[in-house]
């Protein structure tokens, strides 16, 4: 890694192909991520909100609308304000867009995979 440490953290679902290829990626460029494997350890409220602010993102863009539980939990409501938004990404993490990737201070989504090269 040419004397290179970086902490680098993976929001990551094994079961999602760009999740695996954004973590393949990361490891062809040197690098062992901390993988948070975040169905089972979703991210805090806190931690969200702050995801959120290094993304540059509201809740909603960051949400996986086509999944069942977002209007299953009424997440659709456009009444619902940012803290209601994040509990219910919290409460259902599935509703959570990945792969999330933060390093430096920065956050990006794998989407595609090569997009978190800009924050490395």
């Amino acid at each position: 890694m040419g004397g290179r440490t970086m902490s680098v953290k993976i929001y990551h679902n094994p079961r999602c192909g760009k999740s695996r290829q954004t973590l393949q990626l990361l490891k062809e460029q040197g690098i062992e991520p901390e993988v948070i494997e975040y169905l089972k350890t979703p991210p805090s409220a806190q931690e969200l909100d702050d995801i959120l602010q290094k993304l540059g993102m509201e809740p909603r863009e960051l949400m996986r609308k086509k999944e069942a539980e977002y209007k299953a939990n009424g997440l659709d409501d456009a009444s619902l304000d940012r803290q209601a938004l994040i509990t219910g990404m919290v409460n259902s993490p599935i509703l959570i867009e990945r792969p999330i990737v933060i390093a430096n201070g920065k956050a990006a989504i794998g989407r595609p995979p090569e997009a978190v090269l800009a924050i490395l």
